[in-house]
């Protein structure tokens, strides 16, 4: 069994960047069933790219165990800062996770809130699916794991042949082989061209 343990950022420390604005943030979403290739890279690329990231737990600050049995303690739970104001807001897939995000009032919250500010929200796999079930950006854009088509279909513009679509503040993905891209595509957007390509290139990862 594999454990993973992200540092955990003072509720102090939080309120002091908000003020300052020494960075931008991000708030990524961990919950029971996250498919973990999808979850840390995401986190791990986005730290790497100078972003304030916040690991929230969907069910609170304990051990998460991921769909693959990796267990990952996030840095505190939703509920603590479900009231925070981020620039984006990620949503890892896996079956399991996006299941129980779709099933959360707190997720839906914090989504549609995102939305009416105009923050950017990404979602990976299967995680497309939350938006459709908390009626998030109806009609744009998107893409998803494939076999999650079906449900995405009566409210979006479903995109086969991309691996990642953006879409006004919406940025979808499709997988664990994508997530690379979904990550720096994510980065590019908060920390711009240059330093995304200075880590892209940090990892021998391809990015244009």
């Amino acid at each position: 069994m594999v454990f993973f343990a992200f540092p955990r950022i003072s509720r102090h420390f939080c309120k002091f960047t908000k003020f300052t604005k020494m960075s931008k943030s991000a708030l990524v979403i961990l919950a029971p069933g996250a498919e973990e290739m999808e979850f840390i890279i995401a986190a791990d690329v986005l730290r790497r790219a100078g972003i304030k990231v916040t690991v929230a737990g969907l069910n609170g600050g304990e051990l998460v165990k991921c769909s693959r049995d990796v267990q990952i303690l996030p840095d505190t739970s939703l509920a603590q800062v479900a009231a925070d104001q981020f620039d984006v807001v990620v949503l890892p897939g896996g079956l399991g996770g996006s299941n129980a995000m779709a099933e959360s009032s707190v997720v839906g919250d914090i989504l549609r809130r995102q939305e009416s500010s105009g923050g950017l929200i990404a979602a990976i796999c299967a995680a497309p699916t939350v938006l459709a079930k908390h009626g998030i950006a109806s009609g744009k854009s998107l893409t998803s794991y494939p076999s999650m088509k079906p449900q995405l279909l009566d409210n979006y513009s479903y995109v086969d042949d991309k691996t990642v679509v953006k879409d006004g503040n919406l940025l979808t993905s499709r997988g664990p082989g994508t997530a690379y891209e979904f990550a720096l595509r994510i980065a590019e957007e908060l920390a711009g061209k240059e330093k995304v390509l200075e880590v892209a290139k940090g990892l021998l990862v391809a990015y244009d």
